[in-house]
């Protein structure tokens, strides 16, 4: 069937139906081009995946390959890795085969289609302005033999009228003729037009029209045609990558067969075996008899000398196991078993509430650092955002109050103005909305009070060069004459030495922090293990990194932990220790300040 015999007076739904053609077009384009993405992302994941388990360059790649399930997995890799390279030439062919090809092709068949109805609607154009000229000329041809048959009758009364003179009869005969002549040459016009017309219209819906409906009918069938391609491309590009695909199946396949349990199993063998003999059975020792026993190094059993030595309030720490620098020459070397002994009899360490107490507090602290909430105040920023902070928020509230109050001056105008012309609205109308809006002045205006209360806080005790140079040569670092408060007589060893355990807090709040330093003098009494310069009152945290170049300060870096030793006594800085050496003052507002129980206490 063809489009311009059976569809010439359906112009309008023809140009619906090619332009969703076109959209259909658009649509699969986008489609393809989605797959493609995805292929892409795909080929991309899976070779990271396969990069993600390479073997790491090192010693231990070598003795994982005498394994054959590491060489499998290995092969596995290196065949997820091709298969990957499939899925990315699947991207690349739908691309240039289906994704540019289509894009060249709208173009082309929106062009087409373009001219097309720009001609029908010309040839439509033209058939309709020449209705409209037969139909005017149909409209004279009317008038004017309406006014001859006026004419006429008029002529005919004049002269049927005795009164008439002959003149006037005379008038209206020719009158009567010149409207007969008019309507007869306006016959003409129409006869002629008409057979013009019918002409046109002739050729309009036998010529003209059926001619650019096969056009159309000829794009459409050319575009379903492009489409049918497109999408049997769609299936083979996927079909030429699967014989690589499959060999890629088959050499994982493969690997997997390749495995072999016995040979690992004896593969273990020759990595671990160590060629010695296994111990003998050990022999009953008598206590209840004196007995001579000769100390030996490689025995397990000897450990009766080692409970008879004197014990210090370590508490069997592993200090054995520790290189003690300062050991005196005097002291003769224990044996391993001894040793072990004493660590396996050693009982679990306590923390004291301190360091439990700091670390639990901390931990809370951090956690509420990490969700991000801040105060209403800006507390949290130092003093510089923190009154720009606060500056913006002020401009802010302004702005709704001026917003406000202009729009109560417009209502009270209003209000006026009903007041004035009563039929023009009711003036207590007005009223509930200007009393919200006088509530909501008055409380924005407390906002600003309350910020512009913290705003002049801040300005304040911004720090300033006058207080930096007070402080300044007043503060001394001191070195080597702090000791520990967390517990520091647990870390005493035998020989009077402290042993260093990081993770005494650590493993409380789990946050890296750099573990009190203790005494390094072994001749100090137990006494004085608790005396301190000035005593830890806290921790802090530095929310922002701060350069200490003035005399008295520190500078610290963002994230680090600190000890206090000082609270803010109100002038914006506080006294902080760093590894019981370095002390120093930082800006309160750029640390958040974790402070133990007894010290907000007292």
């Amino acid at each position: 069937m063809s489009w311009g015999s059976e569809l010439w007076d359906q112009f309008d739904n023809l140009e619906k139906h090619t332009q969703w053609g076109i959209e259909f077009v658009e649509k699969y384009t986008k489609f393809v081009k989605e797959r493609s993405e995805i292929e892409t992302n795909y080929a991309k994941q899976i070779r990271n995946l396969s990069k993600k388990y390479q073997p790491k360059k090192n010693s231990r790649e070598d003795e994982e390959s005498k394994y054959s399930f590491c060489r499998a997995f290995l092969t596995t890799l290196n065949e997820l890795n091709d298969y990957a390279g499939q899925h990315e030439v699947i991207a690349e062919n739908l691309t240039s085969q289906i994704i540019a090809e289509l894009s060249r092709y709208l173009q082309d068949i929106k062009t087409e289609r373009k001219m097309h109805f720009h001609d029908g609607r010309k040839a439509q154009q033209h058939i309709e302005s020449s209705w409209k000229q037969l139909e005017s000329c149909k409209r004279r041809f009317e008038r004017d033999c309406k006014e001859a048959d006026r004419a006429q009758q008029y002529f005919e009364k004049m002269d049927a009228d005795i009164n008439v003179t002959k003149a006037d009869v005379e008038k209206a005969r020719q009158q009567a003729q010149m409207r007969h002549q008019m309507a007869s040459d306006s016959k003409g016009d129409y006869s002629s037009y008409l057979q013009k017309f019918n002409q046109e219209q002739n050729d309009h819906y036998y010529t003209i029209i059926p001619n650019i409906f096969q056009k159309l009918q000829d794009m459409e069938e050319k575009r379903i045609e492009r489409i049918g391609v497109c999408m049997k491309t769609f299936a083979d590009v996927d079909r030429q990558v699967l014989p690589i695909v499959g060999k890629c199946l088959d050499g994982m396949t493969k690997a997997a067969e390749s495995i072999e349990p016995k040979d690992d199993s004896k593969q273990v063998v020759e990595s671990y075996k160590s060629g010695f003999e296994p111990p003998g059975e050990v022999e009953f020792e008598d206590y209840g008899q004196a007995m001579k026993r000769t100390a030996s190094d490689t025995s397990l059993t000897n450990s009766r000398e080692g409970k008879e030595k004197p014990v210090s309030k370590s508490k069997g720490k592993l200090w054995p196991f520790i290189k003690n620098k300062n050991k005196s020459p005097n002291q003769h070397k224990e044996p391993l078993s001894h040793r072990l002994n004493d660590f396996m009899a050693s009982k679990p360490k306590m923390h004291c509430l301190r360091s439990l107490r700091r670390g639990i507090t901390l931990n809370s602290h951090v956690r509420n650092l990490l969700e991000g909430s801040g105060p209403e105040d800006f507390s949290h920023l130092p003093p510089e955002q923190r009154r720009k902070k606060l500056q913006g928020k002020i401009d802010d509230l302004n702005k709704d109050i001026q917003k406000d109050m202009d729009q109560r001056d417009a209502l009270t105008k209003m209000k006026d103005v009903y007041v004035k012309n009563p039929q023009m609205g009711d003036p207590a109308s007005v009223d509930p909305r200007l009393l919200e809006i006088g509530q909501n002045i008055e409380k924005l205006q407390l906002e600003v009070q309350k910020f512009e209360g913290w705003l002049a806080e801040v300005e304040e005790r911004m720090p300033s060069k006058s207080d930096t140079q007070r402080r300044s040569g007043i503060f001394e670092t001191q070195n080597n004459t702090t000791v520990s408060n967390n517990c520091a007589q647990d870390r005493e060893s035998p020989d009077g030495s402290y042993t260093e355990e990081q993770n005494s807090e650590t493993q409380v709040i789990k946050v890296n922090t750099h573990p009190v330093p203790t005494s390094s003098t072994p001749e100090f009494d137990d006494e004085f293990d608790d005396e301190e310069t000035l005593p830890t009152i806290g921790t802090c945290k530095a929310l922002y990194p701060f350069e200490g170049h003035n005399e008295g300060t520190i500078s610290v870096a963002e994230g680090e932990l600190l000890y206090v030793i000082e609270e803010d006594k109100g002038d914006g800085w506080t006294r902080v220790r760093r590894n019981g050496e370095e002390e120093g003052y930082v800006p309160t507002s750029y640390v958040e300040v974790f402070l133990e129980t007894n010290a907000k206490d007292s």
